[in-house]
């Protein structure tokens, strides 16, 4: 397990910057961020994402299931004299907006749809969807499932969290490999739930369409932008050719960003 998922404030700091110095470039070209832009993040967990649009003057609203992190949020955020809205709440039982002016110009949901369960995923993004203001973008962000960590092992302890592409082993090895690294079963529980989740780039295309989303930007990513703040890594995308690769490309896509519109 690496110190950034202990020290929580360190995580916060390093997806501000992520997101600070990716996150606004990738939406410029579709939204203007502006005093009074509307931001919701879905699963924004302790905010970090979320400080840049505000540091812009946009009116930032988080919702995260987890009271703890959403505590967090909180204290960070006016650690560092930002103002914003944090809501601790299933995602999926929160009722959308029936008035345009309460919906949102810009609504993030980056390290999420991996985690949400394969029988709600369309139902995750349809909902989202009621949220969204004519107009609006929804940023999308993940790891391809077969990418080296695509497991998010690197968030437990022992060997099995410096092994790539451990996660694609059949249950019952990854099982064992978890619990001889040493670690408890709500930890070994957590990563074959995330196994049972997991996420591809023709599933997740398939699944805006579905919504009714067409992809108004896509990029692939060889090196993920936030390894800069991890591992100080220049972020590097996916070579054209091999992101035309059908699941081939998982493998080597340490994330997917996408940007969609309403088709």
């Amino acid at each position: 397990m690496q110190q950034r998922h202990l020290n929580r404030r360190q995580y916060f700091a390093e997806l501000a910057n992520t997101s600070r110095d990716f996150y606004l470039d990738f939406l410029r070209p579709l939204m203007t961020l502006e005093e009074g832009t509307r931001i919701l993040e879905i699963g924004c967990g302790e905010g970090g994402n979320l400080l840049p649009f505000a540091e812009k003057g946009c009116k930032v609203t988080g919702i995260d299931i987890s009271e703890w992190r959403i505590h967090q949020a909180r204290t960070f955020f006016e650690s560092c004299g930002r103002t914003g809205l944090f809501v601790c709440k299933d995602f999926l039982k929160t009722v959308a907006p029936s008035d345009e002016a309460e919906r949102y110009d810009v609504i993030l949901m980056h390290d999420v749809i991996e985690h949400i369960a394969p029988e709600q995923k369309l139902q995750f993004l349809s909902h989202a969807k009621q949220f969204l203001r004519q107009g609006g973008v929804v940023f999308v962000g993940f790891p391809a499932w077969q990418m080296p960590f695509g497991g998010h092992q690197q968030i437990v302890k022992g060997l099995v969290s410096k092994l790539p592409y451990v996660h694609l082993l059949p249950d019952v090895v990854y099982r064992g490999l978890i619990r001889l690294s040493g670690n408890p079963q709500s930890s070994t529980n957590e990563l074959l739930d995330i196994k049972r989740c997991r996420m591809t780039v023709e599933h997740f295309e398939e699944l805006a369409a579905a919504t009714g989303f067409h992809i108004a930007k896509r990029t692939l990513w060889l090196v993920n932008p936030h390894y800069k703040q991890k591992f100080g890594l220049r972020p590097r995308n996916l070579w054209q050719w091999a992101g035309r690769l059908q699941y081939v490309r998982n493998f080597y896509t340490t994330s997917a960003f996408y940007l969609l519109k309403r088709s």
